[in-house]
């Protein structure tokens, strides 16, 4: 680790350090942030690390310029290294406006390479420098100032750790023959959809038991409802609404101040001031929808009989092959992907192509068709031939 870092507090000692670290082919990079009380991250600290020097950046220090980050990060002929990359990616572009790459995510290229589902930093910093890393700043306040000398030390070392990280797996993903494997799962993180949601989309993480058409019709209306007042007010979505309570209006469809009132979750100011009658037109307009344009709430849905059992099969299968070939079984395939393919001839899922096919897809199919089975030798389970 390294032994001497700087805390940049002005603009001028931005735009040094970003020239200086323009030279290099990598950098590290992590970011500080808090989000408890508002809807948009703040962004607290960057942390960049560069094979020669290490910096904290203090984007809430007065008056400072952090366009030449911004320019770093854009920057094609650097790579950008970060651990467990989309989150941190996610405030860079609220913050700038502009994608971050290209990008090396050290989490992704550990699930390649045997390490297990999602391993955390410190893990892979213990098994991989031999280090143990100092968690009590962890939860700290990054957002209050001054920032302690403790504070400082661990944010750099989420760095400059890194470095080392990113060598190693590197070094095993070329050894196994592997980067393409890695590289393609990382390209998904220059999606920018996935740092830019439609409000009208969000409806679909609010569960709802035994959901109709038009319940999915309000509630498409009155989750776009509550994301946008979050976003203009910058406060916490629950602050606006729970989930659970747009659950139960999109069910009981209230339609005035007193039926509202009387939904879990729902208090008599919220009813009758100015939320409240927001969410009443919201739920009007839910109720306008025509019947051909609300949602379908088998859309997607796998059959409830017959499936389950084959799925298990599958996820036995998938963790079998995961363990064979080192390779975490979430990056092969998730539950959904394995729902299609229980109950679809030949669906389009990533599990059925390139290097996921080769170790796991292939063996699916054979075994959703009768043509393999697994059984049991003691403590261990083996693919045969039906």
């Amino acid at each position: 680790m390294y032994t001497l870092w700087v805390l940049i507090t002005n603009s001028a000692d931005v735009a040094d350090f970003c020239a200086r670290a323009a030279q290099s082919n990598f950098v590290t990079v992590d970011t500080e942030f808090v989000r408890e009380k508002t809807y948009w991250p703040i962004l607290c600290l960057i942390q960049i690390a560069t094979r020669d020097e290490a910096v904290a950046i203090d984007p809430l220090a007065d008056g400072i310029n952090l366009d030449p980050v911004y320019d770093l990060m854009r920057n094609t002929d650097i790579l950008k290294v970060f651990h467990s990359a989309s989150q941190d990616m996610q405030i860079m572009f609220n913050a700038s406006g502009g994608m971050v790459e290209p990008v090396f995510d050290t989490q992704i290229a550990a699930m390649v390479s045997g390490y297990g589902d999602q391993p955390a930093y410190a893990t892979l910093v213990q098994r991989i420098v031999g280090e143990t890393i100092d968690k009590r700043s962890q939860m700290t306040d990054w957002a209050r100032r001054p920032l302690t000398d403790r504070q400082v030390e661990y944010a750099i070392g989420d760095v400059t750790y890194l470095i080392d990280v990113y060598d190693k797996l590197s070094e095993e993903l070329d050894e196994a023959d592997r980067a393409s494997w890695a590289h393609e799962e990382m390209r998904h993180l220059r999606d920018q959809d996935l740092y830019e949601s439609d409000p009208r989309d969000l409806w679909r993480k609010v569960r709802l038991r035994r959901p109709t058409r038009r319940a999915l019709a309000v509630l498409r209306e009155i989750t776009a409802w509550r994301e946008e007042s979050a976003q203009r007010r910058n406060i916490p979505k629950g602050w606006v609404c729970r989930d659970e309570a747009l659950a139960e209006i999109a069910l009981n469809t209230p339609e005035t101040p007193a039926a509202l009132e009387r939904v879990r979750g729902v208090n008599e100011r919220f009813a009758h001031g100015r939320d409240g009658k927001a969410l009443l037109e919201a739920v009007q307009v839910g109720l306008d929808v025509p019947d051909d344009e609300c949602p379908d709430p088998e859309k997607g849905r796998p059959p409830l009989r017959g499936h389950e059992t084959l799925v298990a099969l599958l996820q036995a299968l998938l963790k079998l092959r995961s363990d064979e070939n080192g390779v975490a079984a979430q990056l092969i395939a998730n539950r959904k992907e394995l729902d299609r393919i229980a109950t679809e001839e030949e669906p389009d899922v990533r599990t059925l192509a390139g290097w996921r096919r080769e170790i796991y897809g292939n063996d699916a199919i054979a075994l959703k068709r009768g043509e393999i089975a697994l059984t049991a030798d003691g403590l261990s389970v083996r693919v045969v031939t039906a």
